[in-house]
Order: structure tokens, then C-alpha cells, then sequence
């Protein structure tokens, strides 16, 4: 099965995410999706992969995500060094979606390697081969950034997100929720609105102190695990309470809640 014959990912538009992303495509601007965790910025990449044609490179960053790992490296093979791409060399020589998770997180090196390729410019300097590679067509430089999650100073400078066109995502409202879910998991609609709704009455708890709130994802896990026959009441716990914290009387709060629900 070639990539035109794959099922697209499913991805239900919130707003003109779609419009403004596929126009960024055309004219080789690079996107910044920002947005909570677990609100659908990797899935609409995934779909205009799809919808565009164009194959997707990712990389989860982390702080321990160096330049190195995304441009290559020599490796020792046998008796010889050979070079090997890295996955951001690989995408800017095939014309492929590079999508950078979270680069927040990266190391400060990262950004300097990738501002010439998110301008005019669109090129990427391999300094260890003294070689200079301009974008293939379809090339397109994707990043998300969680905006309400800090790991101590780290952020995007100034002069590194005005290099994107940045769409914000958040979570959607109930109706296209419940559908979301529903169409994701094969539950019933009924189930479906119960989970939005707990996830709704969580979301407003500001005094619980959670690092961060319930997801669409975590809506999405729960109602999977109801729909193989697992208890809603221990799906909700096991899929929204337990990822959200580790405090004894926080889960407690929030178990009360799923039990309200169901």
C-alpha cells in the first residue's frame, strides 16, 4: 500500500487551521503550532502530511536533543568512517515535512541550525562536511511549542518564533469534543459527552494545582479502554486521574469526580 492509499489520519478542524497550514505550505513559510498538551498539534500534522502528499519527518526534542542529532554524524563502519544524515538533513534533501515535537526543549544549538532553514533562506549548513544544502520542493519546516509548560528559563527567543507563522490550538469546545472522541474510539455518543464533561469540571479546577489538566488525548485513552469492556469508573482513573498527578488527595478529588460522572 503507497502513501495514497493510506487511510488519512483523522483530525477534526477547529477553526482554519487546515487553510492557514496549507497556505504556509504553498508559500514555504514555516508553522508554529502552540498549544496545550494533548490537543491535536501532532495529529494535524499528521493529516496535512497526508492531505499535502509530502512525507513527515519527526523528532521528539528533549534537552538532551543536540544539533548533531538532528543534521548527522560520522560513524565507524568496519574499517571505514562513513556519514549518516540525520533526520533533518534527510527531510530537507527529500522535500519532506520536518516536524520538530516540543522544541522548546531543545538545546540552544538546535535553534542556531535551524534559523537559516526557517527564512528566506531555507538552506542548512552541515559545518563536520563544510556543506551548504538548500530546501528541496515540499520541503516545509513544522515545530509545536507548548506555551503553558516551562522546564526552568527555557523558551523560544523573540527571533526564533518570528521566524513561523504560528497557529494556536487549544481544546475544543464541548459539541466538536464529544465528536472527536466518539469518532476516535467507536464509543457511544452518551459515553462520549460524559467524558467531555469530566474533563470540562477538571479543567475548571484552578485550586487543584495540576501541572496540567485533562486532555483530549487522555479522553480519547479513556474512552478506548471503556470501549474494550474495561469498568468506565477504573478507565477514568487508570486513562485521566493517575497521568494527571501523583498527589494521594488530588487523585482522591479527581476520582470523586469520575465517579459523579458515571
Amino acid at each position: 500500500m503507497d502513501g495514497s492509499e493510506r487511510r488519512a489520519p483523522y483530525y477534526r478542524s477547529v477553526g482554519r487551521e487546515r487553510e492557514v497550514f496549507r497556505t504556509a505550505a504553498r508559500e514555504r513559510l514555516p508553522v508554529l503550532l502552540k498549544g496545550p498538551t494533548g490537543c491535536g498539534k501532532s495529529r494535524l500534522v499528521e493529516a496535512m502530511a497526508h492531505e499535502l502528499g509530502r512525507p513527515l519527518v519527526t523528532v521528539a526534542c528533549n534537552d538532551e536533543t543536540s544539533a548533531a542529532d538532528l543534521l548527522g554524524r560520522y560513524l565507524v563502519r568496519g574499517a571505514e568512517t562513513v556519514w549518516q544524515d540525520g533526520p533533518a538533513t534527510r527531510a530537507v534533501r527529500s522535500g519532506a515535512i520536518l516536524y520538530l515535537d516540543e522544541l522548546a526543549e531543545a538545546r540552544e544549538d538546535v535553534l542556531v541550525v535551524l534559523h537559516p532553514l526557517a527564512d528566506h533562506r531555507r538552506e542548512l549548513f552541515l559545518d563536520r562536511r563544510d556543506e551548504q544544502i538548500s530546501a528541496a520542493d515540499g520541503f516545509q519546516l513544522v515545530a509545536s511549542f507548548n506555551p503553558g509548560y516551562r522546564r526552568g528559563p527555557k523558551d523560544l527567543k523573540p527571533s526564533t518564533r518570528q521566524r513561523f507563522v504560528a497557529i494556536a490550538l487549544g481544546y475544543p469546545e464541548a459539541e466538536a469534543e464529544i465528536e472527536i472522541v466518539s469518532t476516535e474510539t467507536g464509543v457511544e455518543r452518551g459515553v462520549a459527552k460524559r467524558l467531555v464533561s469530566l474533563a470540562s469540571k477538571i479543567r475548571s479546577l484552578t485550586e487543584a494545582g495540576l501541572t496540567e489538566t485533562a486532555s483530549t488525548r487522555l479522553l480519547v485513552a479513556a474512552a478506548r479502554l471503556i470501549g474494550a469492556g474495561v469498568p468506565p469508573r477504573v478507565a477514568c482513573r487508570a486513562a485521566i486521574v493517575e497521568p494527571l498527578t501523583d498527589d494521594h488527595a488530588t487523585a482522591r478529588a479527581l476520582g470523586d469526580l469520575c465517579d459523579l460522572g458515571f
